[in-house]
């Protein structure tokens, strides 16, 4: 089972997109390397780093592409179509798990999901995140909101965000807990809209190509 420890920040991220600077340097970075083989020839190498604070969480990934697109234009989008990178969190063994998909162009589709099994609907239990309980969230992405036509690259893009704990509170009945907690997760690259689609994740997600695998999620592990 895949292992990330998520450390405690030194000091607050800037969300300027500093990869390899500032309140990033010394965090250790995850391969999102697991491509699901009926991807395309295109497999871009994407990394994401994650750190936590009494009041949220941070995350950035780093893509280094080509073939990006982006035509997803408010919360709530289909994002999965673009060139997009996806967070799942499980902070808690007994309830549900959040899908935070963003496209490379900062736009955010998030759902709470408790029963992932597929209907015509979508999912058997799902509800989508209403938008005031992501105030306090923040972004930085360097790509324009809209990418199209397609750039065939190549491309190396970044997205930053922070996600308030507070936002899990009305859907897991309380605080999500965090220092020296262990939550279960995955993190993804897709590009289902794109001339060359690729499917990546962390922790293997086997043969079903399917990113909503809650038993197949690896262990996010928060300094204590």
């Amino acid at each position: 089972m895949e292992r990330y420890t998520v450390r405690r920040a030194r000091r607050t991220p800037e969300l300027r997109g500093y990869w390899s600077g500032g309140s990033w340097a010394d965090v250790e970075p995850l391969d999102i390397a697991h491509f699901h083989p009926k991807s395309s020839e295109h497999r871009p190498r994407t990394q994401a780093r994650l750190q936590f604070d009494e009041r949220c969480l941070y995350v950035i990934f780093r893509v280094q592409d080509r073939y990006v697109r982006a035509v997803s234009r408010r919360f709530q989008d289909p994002v999965w179509a673009d060139s997009c990178v996806e967070l799942f969190v499980r902070p808690r063994a007994d309830r549900g798990y959040f899908n935070f998909e963003m496209s490379c162009g900062g736009v955010l589709l998030l759902y709470y999901i408790e029963d992932p099994t597929r209907t015509a609907a979508g999912f058997a239990k799902y509800t989508e995140v209403a938008r005031k309980h992501v105030r306090g969230w923040k972004v930085y992405h360097c790509l324009p909101r809209r990418v199209e036509p397609e750039m065939p690259g190549p491309v190396d893009w970044v997205v930053e965000y922070r996600i308030p704990l507070g936002l899990f509170a009305p859907y897991l009945g309380g605080p999500a807990p965090a220092a020296g907690a262990s939550w279960r997760g995955n993190l993804f690259k897709c590009a289902d809209g794109s001339s060359h689609p690729h499917w990546a994740s962390w922790a293997p997600i086997g043969e079903e190509l399917n990113f909503h695998q809650p038993e197949r999620f690896g262990v996010l592990e928060f300094e204590g």
